[in-house]
């Protein structure tokens, strides 16, 4: 029947058959069970018979269905469960010895009534069978007082049971606790008995039916909801034939289809032609800002619970004057991540704002990176712990002499910062747009005391929930890396095996690279009151922004350069307590400072750290805003005579150059270029520079010869304020020309914004247009013009052949007899194309963090952190080939939370050097190896080779990557495990109770030859495919698992490993 009474069709059973259950299982399938042995199952929509299911117990009276399993009750008092797509009986419930009266399923718990044999016949049971279908199996009954005929779940604030008698007698009980008596009541059906019982979809309404045919409804309010999707019953209009209601013109929602009309092939009357409508769509109203601000984005998919502010399919009408409320949409941000209650007021643009990586069942292999970076430059990975100095390392390796001059580097300390990001260099140079990770620079970074002292490391949890001050925190850690890499630049004694720097073009036999390049000298001199002065020479790496006291009504539009401000923070004044030699006290002196020397690169960190700096760069932008409008009004008036009131109005092409650069004007106080001078008397001249200034005094260069200097803007580090996800750092970079001739082979510069793996090309004006609101400044970055001119740009790879060479153990109980590789010989050295066999183990920092979602999936929100201990590389040619050249176990001291012993093979005690019997080295030692491996282009063959690379944390080119999960892998097909790879192949067993990396190698190097072979060296894919196909068949057969070796046999009794401790 429909909704409105009438019946849609009826379906005729055999007149044998007794029918007692209907189940609808989706919108158009019916099951259809009785007295008889089977079941039927029919199409609404066709009204057929599409099934019969045979039932081994006959007498179904009760059907119920879970996302598990169809659940049916006999008469003979058992309940079957069945699955869903084959209907054979899963597990059976011998419930009641006499018949079955109801059951209802919740969750892991089914509840049941009915009757038990007695020796007068059948007598109703108090006792409620409940069975855990977790464990499949009974627990404790429950007593109740009323005789049951009826049960239902009401899952509303518990799993509550409300169970019914037909005397109409109805307790409600928890179905694992004690039932008590005073949870009883009376539906009262005045005389006859009830004789059936439902439960409304919302819990809000409990219906009764009676012998009489009447229909008891119970609700907890006057108007329910009846189900999620509740509206008012259509009832069958009355007939309409003697009679015609009248009709009251005034109502508006009165239906004019009341009124009959006679079948007519005329024009109507409502037939306007077209020449006096016009059609006018009603425009879609805006989405509730609840769906936007708790939306969760899949792809460009959004998922959000719904609010229930409106009713299912129905938008109400909207007339012309209230069209205007729909104007809202427009104020709405693009991201629907974590919106605000009111979201107008968020003015962070969408690619400033923090980019999170979504994780899901392969990790980051689904993952889009190409759409927030389709340059060729390389983004940095932000989950890594102290990640938020990925825009800092953007800035250095963008100054082409401070990457030049670092990846020329290389020395023997464990944890350099020089070297680490040397190699970090070397990945940004390699990778073609695909995002990089400095977790090995993170790494060292984290073993420095001094970065711990100045609190530079942040916990997990105070990164996640931004309580540091990344603005103060960035122009710190700023400090401290210049510091650093002055210090470790001037490290003089560097062993053989490690050379290269000291025969690099930047290095000096004074100061370091560093400190010419960023480095200014200075004279502190210290007046006393007494006359008495003294003089001191010193020196900074960089330089921090001194604002002019006072209050801000005194500075309330008065116009400031940053030039002046500039001049004032390098050439300080300050009155100071200091000790006086000739007073032999402590005397107010005025300390001042004058400088001898300009840097190459002009180091600025702001310190805006509080409102009255923020309130000076806001109001110093209105003046210089204000002046500007001045000025190009002015411009504007020689020309044409136009108010600046028309502005808006202008539809020319002229007009619209002016907006544009109007608004380019808002919010910038900095300027592109500044130019600075030293005088004779030791004082420093500081102006603003522009390209209509080099006209006036001439070229930069020719102003150098005396003692003149341009400075360009090449980047600026910003601080985004954002509530919502603590904020975050960006950059601006203003990247040169070299950059994009080995990126993109053309010759220009161009500025990019750098948030976290989000790349992206934007204007210049943009990079100095600061609204202090969200974005506010906090390391800016000048370099001298031609500044690439004046060093050797040249980098020779500082990573010799010696590093394979052999080597001391850490490990201080390692024995000879317990060599597991054999180092190479000098003719045994890999030249390009040599294959080398490579597998590697990990540990695991940190556990992975997940959140379970409402529909049961899981969701990553932060990856576990693992860190390689052990690398095994293979000879893959040769005499010894299948011999490992390299077999090392990493040393690491940071905690370590889970060997993963039966996937790694690491047993604890392995990686400490002072119980560890095996080849213990550290991960640059390592590191190095593997890095001239890669610069001398060898072929690396082995299993999962991507995941390997990216946790050692190095970039290898595609070129050199031989993986044998893509070798011996069909599109749109699941990976195949190594171990059943060279089980189909080999015949061999491999990885019985745990992994070892030697093994491994050994085993994808043999099946790189294996597809060699059937792949006739890839001449014949489609005979191979074939190949692949059968693969597959046997995996699924088998359900990818191998049949277990009678014996398990140590790799270390391989007969290749005979040779290896004969040596």
């Amino acid at each position: 029947m429909a909704r409105g009474g009438l019946i849609i069709f009826d379906y005729l059973l055999d007149e044998s058959e007794d029918m007692h259950s209907l189940l609808l299982t989706d919108s158009s399938m019916l099951l259809v069970g009785g007295l008889q042995n089977h079941i039927l199952e029919i199409d609404l929509n066709t009204v057929q018979e599409t099934q019969k299911y045979a039932v081994e117990t006959p007498g179904v009276a009760i059907m119920r269905q879970t996302n598990r399993f169809f659940f049916c009750g006999h008469t003979s008092g058992k309940i079957s469960l069945r699955d869903l797509r084959t209907f054979k009986v899963e597990h059976e419930f011998d419930a009641f010895s006499g018949s079955l009266s109801d059951f209802d399923v919740h969750g892991n718990l089914l509840a049941s009534c009915g009757f038990s044999s007695r020796l007068t016949g059948l007598a109703c049971d108090r006792f409620l069978k409940v069975y855990d279908l977790r464990m499949m199996r009974a627990i404790t009954p429950l007593q109740v007082h009323v005789d049951p005929a009826f049960l239902r779940f009401i899952p509303t604030y518990t799993s509550r049971l409300a169970i019914i008698s037909q005397s109409g007698q109805c307790q409600f009980c928890e179905p694992t606790g004690l039932a008590n008596p005073a949870d009883i009541f009376h539906v009262n059906p005045v005389g006859p008995l009830l004789m059936t019982f439902d439960v409304s979809a919302s819990k809000q309404a409990l219906t009764f039916g009676d012998s009489e045919g009447c229909v008891h409804l119970w609700t907890d309010s006057p108007e329910p909801s009846f189900n999620p999707y509740s509206r008012e019953t259509e009832f069958a209009l009355p007939c309409l034939v003697d009679s015609l209601p009248p009709l009251d013109w005034s109502q508006d929602l009165l239906p004019l289809s009341l009124i009959p009309v006679p079948l007519t092939t005329d024009t109507l009357l409502s037939d306007w032609p077209a020449a006096n409508s016009a059609p006018a769509p009603r425009r879609a109203p805006p989405v509730d800002a609840e769906i936007l601000r708790t939306m969760k984005k899949v792809g460009f998919i959004g998922y959000a619970p719904n609010p229930r502010t409106r009713l299912r399919n129905q938008i109400p009408y909207r007339l012309k004057e209230s069209d205007s409320e729909f104007d809202c949409f427009s104020q709405v941000p693009e991201s629907p991540i974590g919106r605000e209650e009111e979201p107008h007021l968020h003015m962070v643009s969408k690619k400033y704002r923090k980019v999170t990586i979504k994780y899901s069942k392969l990790g980051l292999e689904d993952f889009d990176f190409k759409h927030y970076n389709k340059t060729l430059f390389a983004g940095l990975e932000p989950h890594i712990p102290n990640a938020y100095c990925n825009c800092m390392i953007q800035v250095l390796y963008f100054l082409e002499p401070v990457r030049c001059l670092i990846q020329n580097h290389l020395c023997q300390k464990e944890f350099c910062l020089a070297c680490e990001l040397g190699f970090l260099f070397h990945m940004l140079d390699l990778s073609r747009g695909d995002p990089c990770q400095g977790s090995n620079f993170l790494r060292a970074f984290r073993t420095i005391p001094e970065a711990s002292a100045l609190g530079l490391i942040l916990a997990d949890s105070d990164e996640a929930s931004g309580k540091g001050n990344l603005a103060r925190l960035i122009q710190r850690w700023n400090r401290f890396i210049l510091t650093q890499l002055h210090q470790d630049m001037q490290e003089l004694e560097v062993p053989q095996a490690y050379r290269g720097a000291a025969s690099s073009s930047f290095c000096s036999s004074g100061d370091s690279v560093i400190g010419q390049l960023f480095s200014c000298e200075m004279e502190n001199c210290s007046l006393c009151r007494c006359g008495s002065e003294t003089v001191r020479a010193s020196s900074t790496l960089l330089f921090t922004l001194s604002y002019p006291e006072g209050s801000n009504s005194d500075k309330a539009g008065k116009n400031c350069d940053f030039a002046q401000v500039l001049k004032r923070s390098i050439c300080l004044e300050q009155n100071t307590q200091a000790w006086c030699d000739n007073c032999e006290k402590y005397q107010p002196t005025i300390q001042t400072r004058n400088i001898r020397h300009l840097p190459d690169i002009l180091v600025i960190n702001c310190e805006v750290n509080s409102l009255k700096e923020a309130d000076f760069w806001r109001m110093q932008a209105e003046v210089a805003f204000k002046m500007a409008i001045k000025k190009h009004s002015g411009e504007i008036s020689k020309n044409k005579e136009l108010a600046l009131a028309d502005w808006k109005e202008l539809g020319s092409p002229e007009g619209m150059l002016m907006c544009t650069s109007i608004e380019e004007l808002k919010n910038v106080w900095l300027p592109f270029s500044i130019r600075m001078k030293l005088t004779k008397n030791k004082g420093l001249d500081v102006c603003n520079w522009t390209d209509g200034d080099e006209m006036q005094w001439g070229p930069a260069r020719a102003e150098e010869e005396h003692g003149v200097y341009v400075y360009d803007l090449m980047a600026t580090v910003v601080h985004i304020l954002d509530s919502r996800t603590g904020g975050s750092l960006v950059a601006h970079i203003k990247v040169g020309e070299t950059y994009h001739q080995r990126k993109e082979g053309v010759t220009h510069q161009q500025w990019y914004l750098f948030n976290d793996f989000l790349i992206e090309p934007i204007d210049k004006h943009e990079a100095v247009q600061f609204d202090m609101n969200w974005k506010v400044p906090a390391i800016l970055y000048y370099t001298k013009r031609n500044l690439n001119s004046k060093y050797n740009l040249n980098i020779k790879n500082p990573i010799e052949a010696s590093v394979l060479m052999a080597e001391a153990s850490l490990a201080r109980k390692q024995r000879k007899t317990h060599t597991t590789f054999i180092p190479l010989m000098l003719n045994e050295m890999p030249q390009v194309g040599d294959l080398v066999g490579l597998d590697a183990e990990f540990v695991t920092l940190n556990e992975e963090e997940a959140e379970l979602r409402s529909d049961g999936t899981k969701s990553t929100i932060k990856p576990s952190q693992m860190s390689v201990a052990r690398i095994t590389c293979v000879r893959g040619q040769g005499p010894n080939e299948g011999i490992p050249f390299i077999d090392d176990y990493i040393s690491t001291q940071e905690q370590v939370v889970d060997y993963l012993t039966q996937y790694s093979g690491i047993k604890p005690g392995d990686l400490d050097a002072k119980i560890s019997s095996k080849h213990l080295t550290t991960l640059k030692s390592t590191y190095l190896k593997l890095r001239f491996l890669i610069d001398i282009g060898v072929k690396f063959v082995g299993h999962g080779l991507q995941k390997d690379f990216r946790v050692i944390n190095l970039m290898v080119p595609k070129d050199q990557v031989l993986d044998t999960v893509y070798l011996f892998h069909m599109p749109r097909k699941r990976m195949i495990s190594l171990r059943f790879l060279a089980w189909y192949f080999l015949d061999l067993k491999i990885q019985g109770e745990t992994h070892d990396s030697i093994e491994d190698a050994r085993t994808a190097l043999q099946l790189y030859q294996k597809y060699l072979e059937l792949s006739k060296n890839g001449t014949e894919p489609e005979s191979f495919h074939k190949i692949l196909k059968g693969l597959y068949e046997k995996g699924r057969k088998m359900d990818w698992k191998v049949p277990e070796p009678e014996g398990q046999t140590s790799p270390k009794n391989a007969a290749v490993f005979s040779s290896v401790l004969a040596l």
